[in-house]
């Protein structure tokens, strides 16, 4: 029995989904989404907060501020209304409409940007605006997703430590790439702990945190339009690049099986594939994802049909998760 007094105090860490028979490769899924926060940010969430009080940055009277793209926003805002804080989260036209309304019903203020910054899109407009907020009232509080090194360490100290206590002979570690705070966490506890673990990144076509060219995105979750301070490319062994549409593949190939994740988790299984097609035939390797979210607040776009033929066109879902074009490079 788990008895709670506080959302956060509650995480599911030992939950694996074996994909070996939607796949046809091993491939097991540590399924983060089942919190209270429904996500992986959760964590992230609570040990950003907890430094910050322990710090003294945030007092009765502070008001948070984040910018985020959904998950991190909901995770703060069940934090804040269980400590009695106040939170303003700007996200930008692209969250979920079930994402927003998840955090009003929680009390938070929702500011969405509608104009992207001509040099670093939405993340640059949603970050600028976060500076007007914190210069025009001491009271506001900006813990930063993008920069602070607590995001990361609670990864390294809860994340990465459930993964190796359960697949002490782990091969492979597939891991998203937004903030890249998972990934960093996940990266740095293997190799601190040298254990002989590659860590591939798995990232969205579009994204710059790995150099790539920046281009229009529409799934909400993994990939930047500016590279995100706490990323060490030395960390990382690999990186896949998965484009949107392979990311919808994913996820409905997925669904088909019962499984209803959200966009972050497709495009992880999708370059978790790709990677295992080009490195793994013949080899016996032992492979875990890491699923961010499940797939609820994603059913107006990953799992709408109109808005997926309005975005990527008909035949989106004709093409079987197997065709899916991620590329990779060392």
């Amino acid at each position: 029995m788990s008895i709670i007094t506080a959302p956060q105090d509650f995480h599911v860490e030992d939950l694996f989904v074996d994909l070996g028979a939607v796949l046809d490769r091993t491939l097991y899924l540590k399924c983060e989404g089942f919190n209270f926060a429904g996500s992986v940010k959760l964590k992230a969430a609570a040990e950003m907060i907890a430094a910050a009080e322990r710090a003294g940055r945030l007092t009765p009277d502070s008001v948070l501020v984040e910018s985020s793209s959904g998950n991190l926003g909901i995770a703060l805002s069940i934090i804040a209304a269980n400590k009695g804080y106040r939170f303003t989260c700007v996200t930008d036209s692209r969250c979920n409409l079930a994402t927003r309304r998840m955090m009003e019903a929680l009390g938070s203020q929702v500011h969405t940007i509608t104009d992207a910054d001509e040099a670093g899109g939405f993340l640059a407009a949603r970050i600028g605006y976060v500076r007007e907020l914190c210069a025009s009232d001491p009271r506001f509080v900006w813990l930063n997703q993008y920069t602070n090194p607590d995001n990361w360490k609670a990864h390294y100290r809860r994340t990465a430590p459930s993964i190796a206590a359960q697949f002490p002979d782990l091969d492979v570690l597939f891991v998203g790439a937004g903030t890249t705070g998972t990934l960093m966490g996940c990266a740095r506890y293997f190799r601190d702990h040298d254990l002989p673990v590659r860590v591939v990144a798995v990232d969205s076509v579009g994204s710059v945190t790995f150099g790539g060219p920046p281009a229009q995105r529409m799934i909400p979750g993994l990939g930047t339009s500016v590279r995100p301070d706490i990323l060490v490319e030395s960390y990382v062994d690999e990186v896949v690049h998965v484009e949107e549409a392979d990311t919808v593949r994913a996820c409905h190939l997925l669904a088909r099986r019962g499984f209803l994740f959200g966009g972050s988790t497709g495009t992880v299984v999708s370059g978790a594939r790709t990677w295992l097609d080009a490195h793994a035939a013949g080899r016996d390797l032992v492979s875990v994802a890491i699923s961010p979210d499940l797939g609820e607040r994603y059913l107006d776009t990953v799992y709408q049909e109109n808005w997926l033929r309005d975005i990527y066109g008909d035949d989106v879902l004709a093409v079987e998760l197997e065709n899916a074009g991620a590329r990779s490079h060392d």
